[in-house]
């Protein structure tokens, strides 16, 4: 069963949880069942986010879409000067 990590804003944690591609989590009180640890101070209601760890950067689910266009779609070179990807 794959691991996900969700982030909690109302208390500044971030718990990682266990369910199957097809289930969501969307609330606190969720996470807490599924990790099996307690709700504490913070309301069973507060919500959640998913978060992607990468080369253990954090990142929001939220943030991931920048809105620039890749450089291929504005005319630039696609693979950096000269468009070599790296050859010499």
């Amino acid at each position: 069963m794959p691991t996900y990590d969700y982030h909690c804003q109302t208390n500044a944690r971030t718990v990682e949880v266990k369910h199957r591609i097809s289930e969501s989590v969307a609330t606190w009180g969720e996470v807490c069942a599924r990790a099996g640890i307690e709700l504490g101070e913070t309301p069973a209601d507060a919500p959640v986010e998913k978060v992607f760890t990468a080369s253990g950067a954090v990142i929001g689910s939220r943030s991931l879409g920048s809105g620039l266009e890749p450089p291929c779609q504005t005319g630039g070179p696609c693979c950096g000067p000269g468009g070599m990807c790296g050859m010499m």
